[in-house]
């Protein structure tokens, strides 16, 4: 007897017996396991976004320690205050045009399967608004404090929901399907499972015009160069940043059936080679080594579900050296007064995470492959580019009508007590 046959008689029998002994059928199973199945996606999606809004908190206190003490206050309230800016124009603007979803309908039409439309807007309102929060580190110290929002509004309004949607969201057919034009020109769609150009190519790219901009703090390219002022709290804010991580790769499956191990140990192996390369190459520099560990994050996110462990340790290996060399190079050579290095950590590092996840992709090198390195290189290249082109726009239309730089005085006596009449240690002063 043919081996189908003889299951579906096993399976028939089973079924006969059930009902005969009173059991539950199939049928009314089915709504219990869909039932169990959309309160687990619920939660676990809620859990990834509480884990991203916790990030938020390393984007804070990795500000706060590189940043002098009498703008910590600023630091730690530009990044609070711009997660309720991104939350109240994503809800009412960004997150429809992403997702084609909008909020102002009636509850009962989102509220059902546990209001698990309401969490996925959660989840990927961490990733949105991590593109003031970048921004926000390579700006501290002059920027104003209300032109510098207004223009973050305007990237998580309209700016970052135009690539999330033809990236991730309703309107990406075209590049991230298997039968959209990219596909069929190319050979593969695009590929970025957690962000590595959707989210941290954006962000930095979009920092580098409002940072030249802005033009260097006050006094930052003389002998006696600005220092850090907390290694304790910048790598506090690493270390937060290090853990959240693992819900913005591990969580972005969407669902608790997607979830994959891969994610994990690849993300794990990417942070330690980046950590690891930048402890070699700056010679044992702990802001270095903290960001380091960043570094690799961000460039595997794009890969991370297909890489072989030691791809990805590969990956973070070279976005540590990256980050290293182009900090510097930035700082010494090009005299852009980055602060926290966001282009080259959050830039050039996601960048490096999308191509290279059309090389280590590859089933040839032990990748699970279904990647292009062309169609990889040809999506960052657009998104760097029209990142470049919005930033240059927004940022210069406000540094031509109402200025993006504190005066003078302001920035001398530090933004705590210019904008906020309040420092960070006032018992100092006593």
């Amino acid at each position: 007897m043919p081996l189908l046959v003889r299951r579906r008689l096993l399976f028939a029998t089973v079924m006969t017996g059930a009902a005969f002994l009173g059991l539950p059928t199939l049928a009314q199973i089915a709504p219990t396991v869909n039932e169990v199945a959309n309160t687990s996606d619920t939660l676990f999606l809620l859990l990834g976004a509480v884990m991203i809004l916790a990030m938020h908190g390393g984007f804070a206190f990795l500000e706060v320690g590189s940043v002098r003490r009498k703008n910590q206050v600023n630091a730690l309230n530009k990044i609070i205050c711009e997660w309720a800016f991104s939350t109240v124009i994503y809800f009412l603007i960004g997150y429809p045009i992403a997702r084609g979803v909008s909020f102002l309908a009636p509850l009962e039409s989102l509220a059902a399967d546990h209001g698990i439309a309401y969490v996925r807007f959660f989840f990927f309102l961490g990733f949105a608004a991590c593109i003031p929060a970048i921004i926000s580190g390579g700006v501290a110290e002059r920027a104003k404090f209300w032109t510098n929002a207004t223009a973050g509004m305007v990237f998580v309004g309209v700016i970052y929901p135009l690539i999330e949607g033809l990236t991730w969201g309703r309107m990406s057919g075209g590049l991230a399907n298997a039968d959209g034009w990219l596909a069929k020109t190319l050979g593969a769609p695009f590929h970025d499972f957690a962000g590595s150009v959707v989210v941290h190519a954006v962000g930095g790219w979009l920092a580098l015009p409002a940072i030249i901009l802005l033009g260097a703090r006050i006094k930052r390219f003389e002998s006696d160069s600005i220092k850090v002022s907390s290694i304790p709290f910048l790598a506090l804010g690493s270390w937060i940043l290090i853990v959240g991580w693992f819900g913005f790769n591990v969580m972005s499956a969407g669902t608790l059936s997607g979830i994959s191990g891969v994610v994990a140990i690849n993300s794990l192996m990417a942070m330690v080679g980046g950590t690891l390369s930048a402890l070699f190459i700056s010679r044992n520099d702990a802001g270095f080594v903290h960001n380091g560990a960043l570094a690799g994050l961000v460039a595997v996110c794009a890969g991370s579900d297909l890489y072989h462990p030691v791809s990805a340790l590969i990956v973070g290996i070279i976005a540590g050296a990256i980050f290293v060399f182009l900090f510097q190079a930035e700082t010494n050579r090009l005299r852009i007064d980055d602060v926290l290095g966001v282009w080259p950590l959050h830039g050039v590092c996601g960048a490096w995470g999308g191509v290279a996840c059309g090389i280590f992709g590859q089933k040839a090198l032990g990748g699970l492959g279904g990647v292009s390195f062309f169609s990889q290189l040809a999506v960052t290249g657009c998104v760097v580019a029209l990142c470049l082109c919005a930033s240059t726009l927004v940022y210069g239309l406000l540094k031509r009508t109402v200025g993006i730089r504190l005066s003078d005085h302001e920035e001398l006596v530090g933004e705590d007590l210019s904008v906020h009449m309040i420092e960070a240690h006032p018992e100092e002063a006593l």
